[in-house]
C-alpha cells in the first residue's frame, strides 16, 4: 500500500497542475488522502462475497478542514482517477492467481460507489453553503436598506466575494411568486450578464443591487422584467458597495413618491421624482433640491426671473411686463437657470421640479 501511494503521487505530481500548485504540507495530506483510500479498498476487498460493505468516504477525514475548502469536487475526481489508474496498472500484481479479473470488478464497484458517496457530500456542503450565502445576501440587503454600514457589512461581502463596482439599486414591488425563485432568477440573470447581483424581498417589495455593470442601462437589462407591475425606481450610482446606502435610500424613497407621477417611465431614475420625494418628506431630496435649485440662484436677478416666470404661468410677455425687461432678456435668463440647476423652466416637469426647489429654499432661510 505505501508503494502505490508513492507511486499516486508521482503521477499526481506529472499530471495535475493544481496539485503542484499546492504547498508541501498540503502535497503531504493529498498523499496520505491516497494512500487512506488504498487502505480503506484493501479493508472493503477483504469482506469477500455479496456481503461487502457499501464503501464509505470516511478515507477523506484525514484531511485537515481547510484542504477540504481548497479542493473542488473536480479536484477529487482527478485524485480519486489517478489512484484507480495507478492500482489498475498493477493488478496482475497485486490480484491472487487467476483473481485479476475479479479485482479489476472490484475496483470498478468501489470507486463507482466512491464517487458518488463524495458527490452527495459535496452536494450537501454546496446546499449548506447556499443557504448561508443567502442568509448573508438577505442580511447586507436589510443592512443596506437601514443604512447600517459598519464592520458587519464589510465582512459579510467580503464573505461572499463581492468585489464589483460601481453599484447602482433598484427598488420596486415583488412579483407574486416564491420569493427564492425571483432571487435565484435574478442571480442567472446577472451571471449571464457578467454582474455581481444581491436581491432581497421584504414584505411586497424587491430590492436589488448590482454591481459591475457599464452604467443604469446596463445594469437595468434583464432585472427590470423580474419586477412585478408598478414603478420600478433606480437609485444614483455609487462607487462600491459600503456605498450603496444612500442609493437604496434614494431608490426606496422614489418608490414611496412615484405615486405622485403616475405616468413615470418604468424604470424612473431617482433623480427624476426629487419633487415627489421631497413632498413625501424626503429629507435627502429636500437638501438636494436647496443645493441645486436655490442657492446657485440666490442673490441673482435669476431667482426672480424664475419665480415671476413660474408665477405668471410660464408666459414669457408677462414676466417681461412684470420685470420691466425685454423678453430676449427673459429667455436669456432662462437659459442660464438652465446651465446653473440642470432644469429646464419651459419644460413642465423641469418647471415642476424648480418650483418645489423656489419654495424649499425660501423656507429654508426663514
Amino acid at each position: 500500500m505505501g508503494s502505490l501511494g508513492t507511486a499516486a503521487m508521482a503521477r499526481m505530481e506529472e499530471r495535475l497542475a493544481w496539485y503542484r500548485a499546492l504547498s508541501a504540507e498540503d502535497r503531504s495530506w493529498v498523499g496520505l488522502v491516497a494512500q487512506a483510500g488504498i487502505a480503506a479498498f484493501v479493508e472493503w476487498f477483504g469482506h469477500a462475497g455479496e456481503g461487502r460493505p457499501t464503501p464509505s468516504i470516511e478515507f477523506f477525514g484525514t484531511a485537515p478542514r481547510e484542504l477540504k475548502r481548497s479542493v473542488s469536487l473536480q479536484q477529487t475526481v482527478d485524485l480519486v482517477r489517478i489512484v484507480v489508474e495507478v492500482v489498475e496498472a498493477q493488478v496482475e500484481e497485486l490480484a491472487a492467481p487467476g483473481g485479476a479479473e475479479l479485482l479489476r470488478h472490484a475496483m470498478l464497484r468501489y470507486t463507482r460507489d466512491v464517487a458518488f458517496a463524495a458527490a452527495q457530500v459535496y452536494a450537501r456542503e454546496a446546499e449548506a453553503r447556499g443557504s448561508w450565502d443567502a442568509r448573508l445576501e438577505a442580511l447586507i440587503v436589510d443592512a443596506l436598506v437601514r443604512g447600517q454600514v459598519d464592520d458587519g457589512l464589510h465582512s459579510w461581502a467580503a464573505a461572499l466575494g463581492w468585489t464589483s463596482a460601481p453599484v447602482v439599486v433598484f427598488a420596486g414591488y415583488a412579483p407574486d411568486e416564491d420569493p427564492q425563485s425571483v432571487i435565484d432568477g435574478l442571480r442567472d440573470k446577472g451571471r449571464r450578464l457578467g454582474h455581481e447581483l444581491l436581491a432581497g424581498v421584504q414584505g411586497d417589495r424587491l430590492i436589488v443591487i448590482v454591481g459591475g455593470a457599464d452604467g443604469v442601462k446596463d445594469a437595468a437589462r434583464g432585472v427590470v422584467a423580474r419586477f412585478g407591475p408598478g414603478p420600478v425606481v433606480i437609485g444614483p450610482e455609487v462607487p462600491d458597495l459600503h456605498a450603496a446606502a444612500r442609493s437604496a435610500r434614494a431608490a426606496i424613497a422614489g418608490l414611496r413618491a412615484a405615486a405622485g407621477w403616475p405616468d413615470a417611465p418604468r424604470p424612473v431614475l431617482a433623480e427624476d421624482l426629487l419633487a415627489e420625494r421631497a413632498l413625501d418628506g424626503d429629507e435627502d431630496a429636500r437638501a438636494q433640491l436647496v443645493e441645486n435649485v436655490y442657492k446657485p440662484l440666490a442673490g441673482t436677478p435669476l431667482l426672480d426671473t424664475l419665480a415671476t416666470y413660474l408665477e405668471q404661468g410660464t408666459s414669457l410677455e408677462a414676466t417681461a411686463r412684470l420685470l420691466f425687461v425685454h423678453p430676449n432678456t427673459v429667455r436669456y435668463r432662462l437659459r442660464k437657470i438652465t446651465e446653473l440647476t440642470g432644469y429646464q423652466p419651459t419644460e413642465g416637469r423641469s418647471a415642476f421640479t424648480l418650483q418645489v426647489g423656489l419654495i424649499l429654499g425660501r423656507l429654508s432661510v426663514t
